[in-house]
């Protein structure tokens, strides 16, 4: 696991009707603050990858579909420096991870359906302290399998 990455398992309260599906509460140990909440949806097999923040703490959930969220440390400082982690997030396993500062971090929608992430994260959106790479980038040691209908429409992330 890498250093400060956080994988908390999440409830979800099924009755009759449908389901409540919790994310992050203020009251939560692992809370930090709100600043920007957004969805963001992928169809099968399409790659968002990479991107790296430098203030922001990133809090995903996924509420449809299924991810395979790949993690890669790059920070100079870290005593996990250049370890890739993977975690596979949807309603089937339903969990917050939880991605500090520094952390590259890129998903992939696996399965039939389209995925829909949700983010809380602690800071509003802003471009400056946000950078990217191509899915394809030589820079972190990992390599998509390109899956599904829409694989090909990967693009830049």
């Amino acid at each position: 696991m890498i250093d400060g990455v956080q994988v908390i398992p999440l409830r979800q309260i099924h009755d009759p009707r449908g389901k409540v599906m919790h994310m992050l509460r203020s009251t939560d140990p692992h809370f930090i603050k709100f600043g920007d909440i957004y969805f963001s949806t992928a169809y099968p097999g399409v790659i968002k990858a990479w991107h790296r923040h430098s203030v922001k703490v990133l809090n995903y959930a996924v509420v449809q579909g299924m991810i395979r969220l790949v993690l890669f440390d790059g920070r100079d400082n870290s005593t996990t420096k250049g370890q890739v982690q993977e975690v596979f997030l949807g309603p089937e396993n339903y969990n917050l991870a939880i991605i500090p500062p520094g952390i590259w971090y890129g998903f992939q929608a696996i399965g039939t359906e389209t995925a829909i992430v949700a983010d809380c994260a602690t800071e509003p959106h802003d471009p400056a302290e946000q950078e990217s790479l191509p899915s394809n980038s030589n820079q972190i040691p990992f390599a998509w399998i390109p899956i599904g209908p829409h694989a090909d429409r990967s693009g830049k992330g």
